[in-house]
């Protein structure tokens, strides 16, 4: 598990802070909320300190729905999106990679829900989070 960065309760995550750890993710971090604001511009974004991992997390939501979680880590960013199981099959018949498909099926259970987690350090995963946004959008 990578190192988080914005450990800090009192430095608010702001814009300059962010991207200059991203390093080369900058891009992809830029991208993927470029196609958010433009495509969903309904989408809220929110950070907040968390005790239990003692980190600040983005929270993006669409109205009451959680869409995805994202932290900061060294030289990248990660976006975890939680689904629950009825999204299971719209996720093994989607055009994502065996890989996360596995990270899906086999991963943690929390309750009813299981984690698919994306280091946006590549640019094919801005298309793995496009699609995973979609499937969170029309999943119940």
């Amino acid at each position: 598990m990578d190192q988080i960065i914005l450990s800090d309760m009192n430095q608010f995550p702001s814009e300059k802070i962010i991207f200059s750890n991203l390093g080369e993710s900058l891009i992809m971090w830029q991208s993927l909320f470029s196609f958010i604001h433009t495509t969903y511009p309904d989408f809220s974004e929110e950070w907040r300190y968390y005790n239990d991992g003692k980190s600040w997390l983005m929270k993006v939501t669409r109205k009451s729905k959680t869409i995805f979680w994202l932290s900061v880590i060294p030289d990248s960013f990660r976006i975890t999106f939680y689904f629950g199981g009825k999204a299971e099959p719209a996720i093994m018949e989607s055009t994502l990679p065996d890989k996360i498909k596995e990270q899906f099926k086999e991963g943690k259970r929390f309750g009813k829900i299981r984690g698919i987690t994306l280091v946006m350090n590549k640019k094919q995963n801005i298309k793995f989070a496009k699609e995973l946004i979609s499937i969170k959008l029309s999943s119940k």
